[in-house]
């Protein structure tokens, strides 16, 4: 039998859990239904201080069973096609129909796109914080010296920052365990700047010249050879570097290779093969909504929040924060009156820059890359959140997973 939903939710993540809460908490008559596969829902902010080891991974999982609203109604089920023109999905075991359709499934992980990358990944000295910050630290704790790389892959992928704070809090740990004077650590980005709000770019190469990094712009990995310990890149024309080291390099097919002692890697991020091959996607796979209302631009009845959706700004769950307010109000607003509400989503993000061990920043800006720090940060004595400050650092591994499992996921706007 087909089920029916007024407001049907596909992903179970922070955009589906924070959007189904928040709905609910307004208005506990709707009928909502999530789809999602996941038996546990992570807390994957966390990850780069698992990998670090400075944070406990276990705790930034929770059955997904207890963060799902006690009003919704859970199909563990993975979305296979979405229907637009007939207001269906179907999944491996049913089909649906609804009303109004959220699409929050996040994104995918495809490092088959690198070649050698599949085989190399979460073995031996190859490590990623995207897939396993449990192997990230263990091949930092185990690292005796040499050549420590660290990748950033083209955009979009989810959280901005992700690539370097590893890279900052792994040169950290060389320098407590005393092998920094023998390690060379590298930051090949396939991007030609470090970030694109210009306060924290200038605070970033402050950290980057004071750990002596060598960084590499324009480098795209396109290959890995895992057993000769080389990782190959494409350069464009424009590729330059700051703090230039004398490393070994390889050429061959247009690529240059770089040899490493531990490699740390993003693989690409991709849309889920049901959504790239749906109907309500733009050019490139993404979710094509209007940027600001997160309505999509053909079918009205569909939304889009989170890291599937080709809104311009970084795939972040502080983006999320911001938007899932929106469609929420946009959706109650139709329901009752068949108009969208006056919210809008401006495009804000943040990425909360750790930069060693104790210390962070964090960028907070909109669609046009302004720094637009929280007004609330003046409560914890931060004068200047572009710039590195300890308190930062208690928000990243303290309050902010306390805010998430107990306001975010149950609708509280924060």
């Amino acid at each position: 039998m087909e089920m029916h939903y007024q407001i049907h939710i596909i992903g179970g993540g922070t955009a589906g859990i924070m959007t189904a809460s928040s709905l609910l908490r307004k208005n506990p008559s709707l009928h909502v239904g999530i789809i999602e596969p996941s038996e546990k829902h992570c807390y994957q902010p966390a990850w780069t201080l698992v990998g670090a080891g400075t944070y406990n991974y276990e705790k930034t999982q929770r059955p997904m069973a207890s963060v799902i609203p006690k009003n919704a109604e859970w199909t563990k089920d993975q979305a296979i096609t979405i229907d637009p023109d007939k207001n269906s999905v179907t999944t491996i075991n049913s089909s649906f129909t609804y009303e109004y359709l959220i699409v929050a499934p996040g994104l995918k992980l495809e490092a088959s796109l690198v070649e050698g990358l599949p085989e190399a990944i979460d073995k031996g000295v190859v490590c990623s914080n995207y897939t396993n910050p449990n192997h990230t630290w263990n091949v930092i704790k185990n690292f005796k010296g040499g050549v420590a790389l660290f990748t950033q892959p083209p955009k979009p992928y989810k959280c901005g920052g992700a690539p370097q704070k590893i890279m900052y809090l792994a040169d950290d740990h060389f320098k407590k365990v005393d092998i920094k004077s023998k390690t060379k650590v590298v930051y090949a980005t396939a991007a030609d700047l470090v970030f694109s709000v210009k306060e924290i770019e200038e605070t970033l190469y402050h950290v980057i010249d004071r750990k002596h990094i060598n960084v590499k712009f324009n480098y795209e990995l396109k290959k890995i050879e895992s057993e000769k310990q080389i990782a190959w890149f494409a350069l464009s024309t424009e590729s330059k570097e700051r703090n230039p080291i004398t490393l070994e390099l390889s050429k061959k097919d247009n690529l240059v290779g770089i040899t490493y002692n531990m490699l740390h890697v993003v693989p690409p991020n991709v849309p889920p093969d049901f959504i790239k091959n749906s109907p309500i996607v733009d050019e490139a796979g993404w979710v094509d909504v209007d940027p600001h209302s997160l309505q999509h631009k053909k079918y009205a009845n569909i939304f889009a929040l989170g890291d599937v959706s080709n809104v311009p700004t970084s795939k972040t769950g502080a983006a999320i924060r911001k938007q899932a307010p929106v469609v929420v109000a946009n959706i109650i607003r139709l329901i009752g009156l068949q108009k969208l509400s006056d919210k809008t989503y401006d495009g804000y993000s943040s990425c909360p820059f750790i930069t060693g061990y104790g210390k962070m920043v964090l960028a907070e800006f909109d669609y046009s890359k302004k720094f637009i720090p929280d007004p609330k940060l003046k409560l914890m004595l931060i004068k200047d959140s572009s710039k590195e400050h300890w308190r930062l650092w208690i928000l990243k591994k303290y309050v902010l997973p306390y805010l998430y499992w107990n306001k975010m996921l149950k609708g509280m706007e924060i």
